[in-house]
């Protein structure tokens, strides 16, 4: 590439991903990712004896947001609404969703792996009778922890040429 004769690198585009998500499949057809967050409460100590009149602060437990997908209506295609519809007191199934962010050959750069993710919201879609969208759902799901792997890529040959 051009940049990279120069020693530029390039920040990773973000419209090629896949979803997989445990019995339902790989490579499942969304739109939209948002909510891969995570972040660490602060919990502030002072020991009595401490010399100090302030406070320390520590990381103490972590929290994960919740994750929301967007895909379109398919005809006959009932699998979320299926599985939202057997929570029962804690007695849902939990899968795990891996979230690949690809390069241009389709081999995974970025991989978020969410643990025992169960669904806890499903929006439908809105409806016009004056519109000319595509029906669209929204999927918001929690889990329970989430880590994030990185792969080594080589640079794409004849991209960005000059």
């Amino acid at each position: 590439m051009a940049g990279e004769k120069e020693g530029n690198v390039w920040p990773l585009p973000k419209f090629y991903f896949s979803v997989d998500i445990g019995d339902m499949g790989t490579d499942l057809p969304f739109q939209e990712v948002t909510g891969l967050d995570t972040e660490t409460q602060v919990i502030e100590y002072r020991a009595g004896n401490s010399k100090v009149f302030s406070t320390i602060k520590m990381p103490g437990i972590a929290k994960f947001g919740n994750v929301t997908l967007k895909k379109g209506v398919f005809v006959k295609d009932n699998k979320f609404f299926d599985w939202y519809a057997n929570i029962q007191m804690n007695t849902i199934k939990r899968e795990s969703i891996s979230i690949k962010l690809l390069d241009e050959t389709g081999k995974p750069t970025m991989v978020w792996k969410l643990a025992n993710a169960w669904p806890t919201k499903i929006t439908s879609t809105d409806l016009k009778s004056d519109g000319n969208e595509v029906a669209m759902e929204t999927l918001e799901f929690s889990y329970a922890a989430m880590t994030r792997k990185l792969y080594r890529t080589k640079p794409a040959t004849g991209m960005f040429k000059a």
